[in-house]
């Protein structure tokens, strides 16, 4: 299953493609409790046909009905949801408040290369801005040139940034990569099971889980890894997770792991060096052993631990600060 932003891109120009127009919707902020941050989108039809969510639930209802009454001005605008918001304005039963950028797009050569740059990005390309001028129907792409917030707001205008989706690379089955593949799309990423063994994953299913039966070292070598990608070896298998670290390496994958004792950390970085002739520079890339230091045994723990490890990293955080 593809992670939510990507499919909602990804129907959108299908939409275009149809000729039909629509509303896209992006979270800018929040205030308070909201099961969705800043940048999540919602993509919809005026029959009320979506793909995608603003607050997970509380104020699709109410936002489509309104759409479907054209109850918007067809221009770049910002709404509010919450109390104490600008019209249209309704209570969130979760609390909180949102403010949303809506955007009526139509079909045409200018909006089609739009939704083409925002899913070139989201699938790996380069990080993209999305400048969209409020009351007016202006939209424009650039290239990222330094490493921007989600969301920037000034001077009547909204700045998006748009990345490669969040993917969760899970080289081969296990009971904790079992776990982690829930935990990972529960958090929201894309989350794939690489691994060759029919008679091992034949019997599991998770739905939002992509299964890919090849071995997890080919699969990042035919370009399986992009910069929001987590690579995580969790089989205790050599045959398997060194070959996954040496390819894993010499991608742009932000996190790299493997799991195992301090001792078989250290004989897997000697073999690394000895047979895969990796650098220091590239086992530096390697959290082994894997995860924060919780104190985990049980499968569940251990993929906890790795799990927040990776949200540590995508926070910018290091290990003293926690």
């Amino acid at each position: 299953m593809k992670h939510l932003d990507l499919q909602v891109v990804q129907i959108a120009r299908e939409w275009l493609e149809q000729g039909s127009a629509f509303w896209l919707c992006t979270v800018v902020s929040t205030f308070g409790s909201s099961p969705r941050g800043p940048g999540a989108m919602l993509a919809a039809l005026p029959t009320g046909e979506h793909r995608g969510s603003l607050s997970g639930g509380c104020v699709e209802d109410d936002f489509l009905e309104r759409i479907g009454a054209d109850g918007f001005k067809r221009v770049n605008q910002l709404v509010r949801y919450g109390a104490g918001g600008l019209e249209p304005s309704v209570k969130l039963p979760c609390g909180g408040v949102l403010d949303v950028l809506l955007e009526y797009i139509e079909p045409g050569a200018e909006a089609a290369f739009h939704v083409q740059s925002m899913e070139q990005a989201l699938t790996g390309g380069e990080a993209i801005i999305r400048e969209i001028r409020l009351g007016s129907s202006s939209r424009t792409i650039r290239i990222e040139g330094r490493q921007a917030p989600r969301i920037e707001a000034f001077d009547g205008q909204i700045n998006v940034r748009v990345g490669a989706a969040y993917r969760l690379l899970l080289a081969g089955l296990s009971p904790v990569a079992e776990y982690c593949a829930s935990f990972g799309t529960a958090l929201g990423y894309e989350v794939i099971l690489c691994d060759p063994r029919e008679e091992v994953v034949g019997d599991f299913s998770l739905p939002g889980v992509e299964v890919v039966l090849q071995l997890p070292a080919v699969f990042i070598a035919s370009g399986g890894c992009h910069s929001a990608t987590a690579v995580v070896a969790l089989t205790h298998d050599p045959r398997m997770d060194d070959l996954t670290l040496m390819e894993a390496v010499k991608t742009r994958a932000f996190y790299i792991g493997a799991m195992g004792s301090e001792r078989t950390s250290i004989s897997r970085r000697e073999r690394l060096v000895r047979i895969g002739g990796l650098s220091e520079a590239e086992l530096a890339k390697v959290h082994a052993p894997i995860g924060l230091r919780l104190g985990s045994k049980t499968p569940a723990e251990i993929a906890i631990a790795v799990m927040a490890d990776i949200i540590r990293v995508t926070s910018g955080l290091g290990k003293n600060e926690l």
